[in-house]
């Protein structure tokens, strides 16, 4: 049984708990704002094991992060408890040269209320709260950054513009229902593979009030109302230090 008073205190939560769309905002941007999305475990040639269990133990009781199968996985099993539907999605990130991703290359959440939300808090730089899983409209859940929902064939796609910039494609997915056991292959693929992006780099990254704190190798970066500020950490205990100070990760 997933212990639903520790995970709501790792990610700073006191409010209602009814299955409804403001108590879904109000977690989706508590949890943005708690659990950093990072690839350290990784990066130290840590498996990562494929399980709602192992994933809520890392980030409960261990107070660490993780990348999108575990971040949503997590997050999947909190709002289970709660009383939400909550339905895993397969969703295929864009390549460089403009290709799909494979199938179940990210890992995302659609919840079913009086209508459907995406939610998905493991995609890094993204939405505060959830969008509305409906084709066509603007969203802006945090004020700033425009997201859409778009048709693309026979899936959907979301996508992403700053303040009058272009549309960009974050990433698509289609309906269907899938189990976590799915995500397996492309779990491990993202751990060992020398083309996947989680192991040419280490990241640990996550959103704040006005902005967003990153670890990226041994760069501190600061992005506050969209300035942003670089800093060097020239050493291991450097590095360790940015980690317990701004994420409280203790490696």
């Amino acid at each position: 049984m997933l212990n639903v008073p520790a995970y709501l205190d790792r990610i700073a939560y006191a409010g209602p708990l009814a299955p409804t769309a403001e108590v879904l905002r109000n977690l989706h941007r508590a949890h943005m704002l708690s659990v950093p999305f990072e690839n350290l475990d990784i990066t130290l040639n840590r498996k990562i094991v494929c399980s709602e269990d192992a994933f809520v133990r890392k980030i409960v009781e261990q107070r660490r992060g993780g990348f999108c199968y575990e971040l949503n996985g997590a997050f999947a099993g909190l709002l289970r408890a709660i009383g939400f539907e909550v339905t895993l999605l397969s969703a295929r990130v864009p390549r460089e040269d403009g290709r799909d991703g494979p199938e179940f290359d990210h890992l995302a959440l659609r919840i079913d209320l009086d209508e459907p939300w995406l939610a998905d808090v493991g995609f890094g730089d993204s939405f505060l709260e959830p969008l509305q899983l409906r084709s066509g409209a603007e969203q802006s859940p945090e004020g700033g950054r425009k997201y859409r929902i778009v048709d693309y064939g026979n899936a959907l796609q979301m996508e992403r513009a700053e303040q009058d910039g272009p549309w960009k494609r974050q990433y698509s997915f289609t309906l269907t229902q899938r189990r976590l056991q799915e995500f397996m292959p492309m779990c491990h693929h993202h751990q060992t593979s020398p083309e996947s992006p989680f192991t040419k780099k280490s990241v640990c990254s996550m959103a704040t009030p006005d902005g967003r704190v990153t670890v990226a190798d041994r760069t501190l970066i600061f992005t506050r109302n969209g300035n942003r500020k670089e800093q060097l950490l020239s050493s291991d205990p450097e590095w360790r230090a940015a980690l317990k100070e701004h994420f409280e990760i203790v490696l």
